[in-house]
Order: structure tokens, then C-alpha cells, then sequence
């Protein structure tokens, strides 16, 4: 199993500190996040795009850029590019750009993204929000195929016979969908055999097994190689030297985004007893010891058999100095003993 770590670039003030996270000062982290990533031999970092004042980053494609020229081996994607409110022709070049500065380490996690302001500040209806996304996906696709695209499109240019460049280093780029949940965009991954990545974060991830049998169904029934369906399970996770430490260690900053978020979209407030609720063996928080993360790991794997764990650790204000340790016990501690049991497994099966 390849274990990595995604990112907003979350900025804000911690609840209870208040030590205060600059934009400019997040995005200077955030690349010593990723160096140190890539030091520790994890697989993937991912950066997402977000149009807020509480992110930092709203243009992925650059810090993976700067990225790209920092590391030597880790794999560079976004998570997620909101496809639906870009150019898909800008968004093959940016990525074909990325790849050739990483000599082939560039991914695209493509998704319709979990907030809207997206759609207002370029022009989009959110009327047209599955029709954007299931065109321009199409022309990503046609793109990452052909070097000379033709192409009539109601949302995207009409092209006849252009050529798109540069090419990028890989024969073509890797494209995951990223998904929470929504059955018709699992049915739309498993249909073209693209990987799937879907995230958890809430509830319990036992009620995502139909889901990911939607996924391996569809996916086998249109006539895919079942050898190459990748799979990526992307959850809230964070690691300390013992679990009491991690649990209180993560809750102000968790709270207060979950609460901030909540109140947009008619949540209740999070408080700790639901908090400590999810962080029970078969809850959705990754949140405890190195044997507690690899524990839930490994029963979500037996869950769910997936290829790829993403951790989404620099939630909310966290300090920076607390996500480092955390990133090196997830590179030293939770990731070798999750590939060895993974590559156990699949030897004697």
C-alpha cells in the first residue's frame, strides 16, 4: 500500500494558543512539509484548491511546481483540482509541466469540489455542476491521449486538430477521481477504469463498503483489468508518541473547523464527546499512537482492500512543529509497518 499525506494549507488562528497561521507563512511550511515527506520515502503528497480565506492555497499547480524541484522521489498531485470551474487544457499543461520538472512524478486527483466558490468567481452555474464536470473530465481525458486534439464542446472550446503542449514526461498522466460519496461519480470512475479516491471523514467507514463494491462492480463489469484498480481511502488523521497526547493535541484546531464548516452547511457544533466518539477503533479519525494509526489502517484495509492511505493532517491552525512530528512518525513508524503486512498479504494470497 502506498501512504502519503494530503493538505489544504489551512490557515487561521489556533483556538487555544492563539498562535496565528499566515498565508505566507503556511505556504513556507508546506514545502518543508513536503520536503520532509520525501525524505522519509512516503509515496504521495497532495495538495489541494480552495477559494477561501480560511486556505491558503488556491493554485495547487504552483506549489507542486516548487515542489517538484525540491524533492527527488515523492509523487506530486493535487487533491483536489476542481475541474468543473477550470480549463481542462490549462490543467493538462500545468500537470504535463509539473511531470517534466519532477521527471514523471506528477498525479492529477480530479473532483467537483466539496465547496461552491469556485463556480461563482469563474463565471460557472452551479446548475450545470455534474454537466461541467462530466465534459470537461471527458476532454482531460482526450487531452492526456492524444498530442492533436478535435473537440466540440457546449462548456469547453471547440478545437479542430490542435496540438497541446508540452507532452508530459510519463507516456501519459496519471488522473484519479476523488469522490465522497456520491455514487453516480464512482459509477463515472469505475466506467473509464480510473483510480478511485474517496475520502472519510465522518461517521463510520464500515458504511462505505457498498460504495467501494459499487466501484469494483462497475469497474469489472466494463471490461477493466482488475489487477489495475487503484484505490485511495483519504481521512483526518494525526499522530503523536502516545494517544492521549494526539487526542488533545488535535481537537481544538479539529473542532473549530469541523464547527466552522458545520455552520455553513447546517451541522450541529463538534464537541468532544462526539470528537472521542470517532476516534474509537472503528470510528473515522485517525487520531493516536503510531499502533493506534496502523490498527485503523489496517482494519479499514480489510475493509476495503485499497491501494493508497492519504492523511489529512494540518487540519485547521495546527502548529507546524506538531505536523512534522507527526509526518515523521507516519514516514518512520506507520507506513513501514503497513507495507510490510500489505506485501505479507499479497504474497500468500
Amino acid at each position: 500500500m502506498e501512504i502519503g499525506i494530503y493538505t489544504f494549507g489551512d490557515v487561521g488562528t489556533h483556538p487555544v494558543t492563539k498562535e496565528v497561521t499566515t498565508a505566507h507563512q503556511r505556504l513556507k511550511n508546506l514545502i518543508e512539509e513536503i520536503e520532509l515527506a520525501d525524505q522519509l520515502g512516503l509515496d504521495v503528497f497532495a495538495v489541494g484548491e480552495h477559494h477561501r480565506s480560511d486556505y491558503a492555497v488556491s493554485a495547487p499547480t504552483i506549489i507542486l511546481g516548487a515542489a517538484a524541484v525540491k524533492t527527488k522521489q515523492i509523487r506530486l498531485s493535487s487533491a483536489v483540482t476542481v475541474l468543473s470551474s477550470d480549463d481542462p487544457i490549462r490543467v493538462f499543461q500545468q500537470f504535463a509541466t509539473i511531470d517534466l520538472l519532477s521527471a514523471g512524478r506528477a498525479e492529477i486527483m480530479a473532483g467537483r469540489g466539496s465547496f461552491i466558490e469556485s463556480f461563482p468567481l469563474f463565471g460557472y452555474d452551479l446548475n450545470d455542476y455534474d454537466e461541467l464536470f462530466s465534459e470537461k473530465l471527458e476532454m482531460l481525458l482526450k487531452l492526456n491521449e492524444d498530442e492533436h486534439i478535435s473537440w466540440n464542446g457546449k462548456h469547453t472550446p471547440t478545437i479542430d486538430k490542435r496540438g497541446v503542449y508540452p507532452r508530459p514526461y510519463q507516456d501519459k498522466l496519471p488522473i484519479w477521481i476523488a469522490v465522497g460519496g456520491t455514487p453516480e461519480s464512482i459509477i463515472r470512475a469505475a466506467t473509464h477504469g480510473l483510480p478511485l479516491a474517496l475520502a472519510i471523514i465522518g461517521g463510520m467507514p464500515s458504511a462505505f463498503v457498498p460504495h467501494i463494491k459499487l466501484y469494483r462492480d462497475v469497474y469489472n463489469k466494463t471490461g477493466h483489468d482488475m489487477d489495475q484498480l487503484q484505490l485511495s481511502i483519504n481521512s483526518h488523521t494525526y499522530i503523536a508518541d502516545d494517544s492521549q497526547t494526539a487526542a488533545d493535541e488535535f481537537y481544538p484546531p479539529y473542532a473549530e473547523v469541523m464547527t466552522r464548516i458545520g455552520k455553513e452547511r447546517g451541522w450541529p457544533p463538534t464537541n468532544r464527546q462526539q470528537y472521542d466518539a470517532t476516534l474509537s477503533p472503528k470510528g473515522a479519525l485517525l487520531v493516536g499512537s503510531p499502533q493506534e494509526v496502523i490498527d485503523k489502517i489496517l482494519y479499514e484495509h480489510e475493509l476495503f482492500g485499497h491501494t493508497r492511505f492519504l492523511a489529512q493532517m494540518s487540519l485547521g491552525a495546527m502548529p507546524h512543529r506538531k505536523i512534522l512530528h507527526a509526518i515523521e512518525l507516519l514516514g518512520t513508524k506507520v507506513a513501514p509497518a503497513i507495507k510490510k503486512y500489505t506485501r505479507q498479504k499479497k504474497v500468500a494470497s
